[in-house]
């Protein structure tokens, strides 16, 4: 059992004073949905910043993007019938396999990326997709600079922003049971171009990028994809933990990315 200790509860009715409460001490922290919130860094926590005055729970869609507000609970995201034509469905396909619904309608979007959980089935979807994070003061970054960002300052998650694409994709992911954690995912977009991506290596989600670089433009047949297989294996930097040891998920890897590679080229 993991002790957390909050000190205070504040729910803001604007996002200037909530975000002055979140930088004014390292200890306070945002509460999202609450699913995560005993994995925090911060097993104590001074001030508990409640969002949910703040209009942040509500899915947009344009021609060209769906904005979608960091309260948004992955339960709701999942059942968003117009972002599932999309990506031929991967992102609910990556959602559907997080714990179970108890659990989805409690997670919100926004505490599920923040985590930045080495575990995650989101973040490979979004790096595939393109997607984009608008943040209170940083404005406008992609997930892929978010999760590369090893410092990134304080600040408040107000929307994930999703392209509007036509594209094909695959979602695989390996767990032991029904709601366990991922010994590994595999996400494969073709938007014109290939995007690869590997999550819970255990690690955070990477792209393969020299993989799907070296399948762009080409007739892709069995021999092309053996060839992308071998550069993959040298790519991608698998280990090991309780769940499985470095040269299964390897294994796992060259097995789902094969087959996600001649799925999005049907």
């Amino acid at each position: 059992m993991i002790d957390l200790n909050v000190n205070e509860y504040v729910k803001p009715d604007s996002l200037r004073v909530a975000y002055d409460v979140l930088i004014s001490d390292s200890k306070n922290q945002i509460i999202g949905g609450g699913a995560w919130i005993k994995m925090a860094s911060n097993k104590e926590i001074n001030t508990l910043i409640d969002l949910s005055n703040l209009n942040l729970n509500k899915i947009t869609s344009t021609d060209l993007e769906f904005k979608i507000g960091a309260y948004v609970s992955l339960h709701e995201l999942e059942r968003f019938e117009e972002l599932n034509k999309y990506y031929d469905g991967i992102i609910r396909q990556a959602i559907k396999e997080i714990m179970g619904v108890g659990i989805r309608n409690l997670a919100t979007v926004g505490g599920s990326i923040m985590g930045k959980f080495s575990f995650s089935d989101l973040y490979g979807v979004l790096i595939a997709v393109d997607a984009s994070l608008e943040f209170y003061q940083q404005g406008i970054i992609s997930v892929r600079e978010f999760l590369e960002n090893k410092r990134f300052d304080k600040d408040i998650l107000l929307h994930v922003i999703i392209p509007k694409k036509k594209a094909k994709g695959f979602f695989k992911k390996v767990k032991t049971t029904a709601l366990d954690f991922a010994i590994l995912n595999v996400c494969v977009v073709k938007d014109g171009r290939f995007e690869i991506v590997i999550g819970a290596r255990p690690g955070i989600a990477t792209r393969a990028v020299r993989t799907s670089e070296f399948l762009d433009g080409k007739d892709i047949d069995d021999k092309v994809i053996e060839e992308a297989l071998d550069i993959l294996e040298e790519e991608i930097k698998f280990s090991k933990n309780a769940k499985a040891s470095k040269e299964y998920r390897s294994d796992l890897a060259l097995v789902y990315v094969k087959r996600g590679i001649k799925e999005v080229i049907k």
